[in-house]
């Protein structure tokens, strides 16, 4: 039977996404350490957690296991005691990944819609206090994930392969947990970045039309008004951050919705298209851990200029030294 097309686009789409992932997110969290964009402590926090999880994600779904797997898949990272780790790993990055997307856009609604609040919330303090409870509960949540598997075969006394165990599909308790651990991630934090944002949006359009009429009333229409610029470069990296997130993974949700409705539990990969959705599904998701450095490029001026110099670094070193 001819091998299925959307295998033969995975075979190329998680390499080539790997090459990006990995440096587009180690140069967000050097760049996001400098402390040099322009953005407060607390956003700063905020945003290296998250790349720092999307880095995750990147190293352990994607290259130990969706790469490994279709170019490496004889090699020692599929030994039994190997792939559970690195099972629990990749689901532990996801699960910090998405909730500190949520952590982020509470914040930034914080920020925008909570005037009392702002000053105690929206600190450095906070954030690393959030980054580090989220990060905790999110490994603590995988750690079912790393019992859930059993070896597929036995080579010369060396279990090989992570599959589910038997007693996964019938066992009330597994179905139980899988059905929490699908509605915590990425149910939850996909309708709650979407209502966040929406309560946010009708807060800025409120505010807008108050501050154009007082500001009117005062004649000066034609100032510039530096606290809604200020506002505004704010709400760009809110909405383009959680648009993107919510635009990556609505296939993801709808999906999961789907099979939880129609007990959906095996596909055939050659012939069924709920496989290629699901696939596609997962395309979509592994990518949104490599799309926040290309928003801070395209919505923060002095990120741009942070890698600017960080890409004319090593250039000028090799100038410098074949100078010498």
């Amino acid at each position: 039977m001819e091998y299925p097309i959307i295998y033969q686009i995975e075979d190329i789409y998680y390499p080539a996404l790997a090459v990006i992932g990995v440096p587009v997110n180690l140069l967000a969290i050097v760049i996001l350490s400098r402390g040099k964009c322009g953005l407060s402590k607390c956003i700063s926090r905020y945003l290296l957690g998250m790349a720092a999880a999307d880095l995750l994600v990147v190293i352990t779904d994607l290259i130990l296991t969706r790469v490994g797997l279709s170019y490496f898949p004889n090699s020692f990272l599929f030994i039994t005691p190997v792939c559970r780790p690195i099972m629990f790993l990749g689901s532990a990055a996801t699960v910090v990944s998405v909730w500190l997307t949520v952590a982020f856009t509470f914040d930034r609604f914080v920020a925008i819609c909570c005037e009392n609040l702002k000053r105690k919330y929206c600190t450095e303090k906070t954030a690393a206090v959030v980054i580090g409870t989220v990060s905790v509960l999110g490994c603590l949540e995988s750690v079912p994930w790393y019992f859930i598997y059993q070896p597929y075969l036995i080579i010369d006394n060396v279990p090989r392969y992570c599959v589910f165990k038997l007693n996964f599909r019938t066992s009330p308790v597994w179905a139980a947990y899988e059905f929490v651990h699908l509605i915590l991630t990425p149910c939850v934090p996909f309708f709650l970045i979407l209502l966040l944002n929406v309560l946010t949006v009708r807060r800025i359009l409120a505010a807008s039309r108050v501050r154009r009429g007082l500001r009117g009333r005062s004649n000066e229409e034609n100032q510039k008004d530096p606290e809604m610029e200020n506002r505004n470069k704010s709400i760009i990296l809110l909405f383009s951050i959680s648009g993107s997130f919510i635009l990556l993974w609505v296939t993801q949700v709808a999906n999961n919705i789907y099979r939880r409705i129609s007990d959906t539990r095996y596909y055939n990969p050659y012939t069924d298209p709920r496989y290629i959705t699901e696939a596609t599904s997962r395309m979509l998701q592994i990518l949104s851990s490599c799309t926040n450095t290309c928003i801070y490029v395209l919505t923060q001026a002095k990120f741009r200029e942070e890698l600017k110099n960080a890409v004319k670094y090593p250039l000028n070193l090799i100038v410098k030294f074949v100078k010498s």
